[in-house]
């Protein structure tokens, strides 16, 4: 194969690697090894995204629904990608009116913002949860081409059984990233989702001109105003700082979970929804959580907005940033990001999540990068101390005879200790 982006080289036969990818992949979930050899016509960049997707979703699951209604509306109305939607439309759109293919355009989370094409394909779509509001990056949904596409930062087809996720497999899509040509930061994917003839170097070709076209529209727009910049400092510690030019806010605990989760959501929380986030199940009196946001808001003042509960503008957080990191793939950058867990004595289960992806995240892209370097860095820092699984990848990456090595060798023996673990030697 000479494009390793491409699912099928020429002349293959779809429906016999559809059976040869199916096997692999069964024979992959049952041997439990994520690091291991996969067996199979699997290529190297669908190979690499099973084995971060294993360690994070259930292949059985369906991609949760993160937007919804009006806050689904609010924030793909203010959305840069929405400026260019009439032009997917007017270049795709003619493949998404066949009855057999769909449109779909995500953020730079995964996030679906649009998916648009013929009632029956967008109804064949919904059982698998591939509608507007549903995240579909790698660590929600597994191999998928938009996913993958916002991971690895380059146009990709997925083609069937590639998919993770068995309830996606009957599909093959085509996906490219896009970045916002003033500033280079990833704002999102688009993608063509349909049968087996998606399998073509042409699909592929159609949705890399779809993302420069939208690339080289969006250059031609007056960049965005700079408004006064508004940040959130809440990796490493349990009282987040939200800056403001000059102005330097430093938030209790509960303020601080609070403006971590309403930052993760941009269309707002109702307060239903905010409680769950920081309580969970646990039975609350409303006037506790009313009387914490009038609190928040006598010292936010015109940043806090209610009904829905959402911040006024746009706040750039530290978390945000670690998670485009991890989103680009750049192991060096999200490296330097990482200033320690979110919130890291906050159990509000929003921000646990948060926390658990994050961390997660960064683990996983040192481990698959096995550079020594990187690895050393991270377990050479409070959090990486007693990662397992860390020490075990820099053991493994470093050379034979290496005094780094031997001391490696020795904290994986002392954790498997630690964790009673048998010890693999």
């Amino acid at each position: 194969m000479t494009n390793p982006w491409l699912a099928l080289e020429s002349g293959a036969d779809a429906a016999e690697r559809t059976g040869e990818l199916r096997r692999a992949h069964e024979r992959f979930l049952s041997a439990g090894a994520i690091d291991g050899p996969i067996d199979g016509p699997v290529r190297a960049v669908v190979a690499d995204s099973w084995r971060r997707s294993a360690r994070a979703v259930d292949p059985d699951a369906l991609a949760p629904l993160e937007l919804t209604d009006a806050e689904l509306e609010d924030y793909r109305d203010a959305h840069p990608l929405a400026q260019v939607l009439p032009l997917f439309r007017d270049l795709l759109g003619g493949i998404a009116d066949d009855g057999r293919h769909l449109l779909a355009v995500c953020d730079a989370a995964g996030r679906l913002l649009w998916v648009e094409g013929h009632r029956g394909a967008r109804a064949r779509a919904e059982r698998m949860n591939f509608v507007a509001g549903a995240r579909w990056d790698e660590s929600h949904a597994g191999t998928n081409a938009p996913g993958l596409a916002l991971t690895v930062g380059h146009p990709v087809q997925i083609f069937a059984a590639e998919h993770f996720a068995v309830p996606v497999q009957p599909w093959t899509c085509a996906a490219a990233p896009i970045h916002d040509p003033h500033t280079g930061r990833l704002l999102g994917a688009v993608d063509v989702t349909g049968g087996d003839n998606l399998a073509s170097p042409y699909s592929l070709a159609l949705v890399q001109a779809a993302a420069r076209a939208a690339e080289a529209h969006l250059a031609t727009l007056p960049a965005p105003a700079l408004a006064p910049a508004v940040t959130l400092t809440a990796l490493g510690r349990d009282d987040a700082v939200l800056a403001e030019g000059p102005r330097r806010i430093r938030l209790g605990p509960r303020h601080s979970e609070i403006v971590v989760l309403l930052a993760c959501h941009p269309g707002g929380l109702s307060s239903d929804q905010l409680s769950a986030e920081l309580y969970g199940d646990r039975m609350l009196n409303p006037v506790t959580l009313r009387a914490e946001l009038s609190r928040l808001r006598h010292r936010l003042g015109p940043l806090l907005d209610s009904r829905p509960y959402r911040l006024r503008v746009p706040v750039r957080a530290d978390f945000q940033a670690l998670a485009e990191h991890l989103a680009a793939a750049d192991a060096d950058a999200a490296l330097r990001a990482y200033r320690g867990p979110l919130l890291p004595g906050s159990d509000a289960p929003g921000v646990v999540w948060q926390r658990r992806l994050l961390d997660d995240g960064v683990r996983d892209l040192l481990v698959s990068r096995r550079d020594p370097a990187l690895l050393e860095r991270w377990t050479r820092a409070p959090w990486g101390r007693d990662d397992i699984v860390a020490w075990q990848a820099l053991l493994a990456a470093l050379p034979a005879g290496s005094p780094a090595r031997a001391r490696a060798a020795r904290r994986v023996r002392d954790l498997d200790a630690e964790y009673g673990l048998p010890a693999p030697w």
